[in-house]
C-alpha cells in the first residue's frame, strides 16, 4: 500500500458510505471475503393520509317534518246524488205502522247505465238477508228506495236531488238501512269510508230525518265479491234490528 493512501476495509467504507462519505482514494484489493455489514432496518413507511384514522364528523340530523294531517274527505254533493221515489217491496199498501226503509245504491251496468241494485247474485243475497231478518214475511212494510249519481229529468215521477228533500214514502218508516258508500254517506253527509260509518246507529242529517234510526251497512254486490265481509254485514242487520221498536 502507498503512503499516504487510506486501507479500508468493507466495513469501514459502509459506515462512511451511511455517513454520507465518498471515499475516492484507491483501496486495495482484499482478498478476504467481506465481513457481514449490518445494515439497519428500513423504517416502516408513513401511513399515507388516505389511511390516518380521523375524528368522527358529525352528521347533521334532518329535522322531523311536521305531522301530515289529513284533511276529512268531502261529503258527496247533495245536488249531485239522485234518489227515485221508494216502491214497496213487502206489506200492505197504505199501512198505518212504520216499517223498514231500505236506501240502495243503483251500480251501474255495462253499458253505463244504472241497472237494478239488486241483480243475479247480488239479488239472491238481498232476499236471502230479508228472510234472515223475517221481512218476507209482509208483518211490517219494507220499502225501497234507490240512489244514484246522475242528471234529475225533471219528469213527475223521476229522481230528483237529494238537496231538494228526501220523498219520504207514504208509511215513514221506524229504521233506515242504508246499503252502499253512496247511500250512506249522502244520508249522513259524511265524506268518511263506509268502514267507518258502518257498525253503529246514526242519525240522517238532512230535514225531516233527524228522528228516524239509519244503519250503514255493505251493498248486496260488494258482498258478492268479498264474501269476507258478510258477517260485519249480518251485524249491521241486527243493528238495525235492534232499533225497530214498537210504533
Amino acid at each position: 500500500m502507498k503512503e499516504g493512501m487510506l486501507n479500508l476495509d468493507a466495513r469501514q467504507r459502509a459506515m462512511l458510505d451511511e455517513m454520507g462519505v465518498k471515499v475516492w482514494w484507491p483501496v486495495a484489493a482484499s482478498t478476504e471475503a467481506p465481513a457481514a455489514v449490518a445494515v439497519p432496518a428500513a423504517a416502516p413507511p408513513m401511513p399515507r393520509a388516505s389511511t390516518l384514522p380521523s375524528a368522527p364528523v358529525p352528521v347533521p340530523v334532518p329535522a322531523p317534518a311536521p305531522p301530515v294531517v289529513a284533511r276529512p274527505a268531502a261529503a258527496p254533493s247533495a245536488a249531485s246524488v239522485l234518489v227515485e221515489v221508494p216502491r214497496l217491496l213487502y206489506g200492505p199498501e197504505g199501512a198505518a205502522q212504520g216499517g223498514w226503509l231500505i236506501v240502495a245504491d243503483m251500480p251501474p251496468g255495462l253499458d253505463g247505465r244504472h241497472a237494478e241494485p239488486f241483480d243475479g247474485d247480488a239479488g239472491r243475497l238481498f232476499e236471502a238477508m230479508l228472510r234472515a231478518l223475517q221481512l218476507h214475511t209482509g208483518a211490517v212494510p219494507v220499502q225501497l228506495m234507490r240512489t244514484h249519481r246522475g242528471v234529475a229529468s225533471g219528469q213527475p215521477g223521476s229522481p230528483r236531488p237529494i238537496a231538494e228533500g228526501l220523498p219520504l214514502p207514504a208509511v215513514v218508516p221506524q229504521v233506515v238501512l242504508a246499503m252502499g258508500p253512496l247511500a250512506s254517506q249522502s244520508l249522513l253527509q259524511s265524506g268518511e269510508p263506509l268502514g267507518r260509518l258502518r257498525g253503529r246507529a246514526a242519525r240522517a242529517v238532512l230535514p225531516g230525518w233527524e228522528a228516524v234510526p239509519l244503519v250503514a251497512t255493505y251493498h248486496p254486490a260488494y258482498l258478492v265479491r268479498n264474501p269476507a265481509d258478510k258477517a260485519r254485514a249480518w251485524a249491521d242487520l241486527c243493528l238495525a234490528a235492534d232499533q225497530f221498536g214498537p210504533s
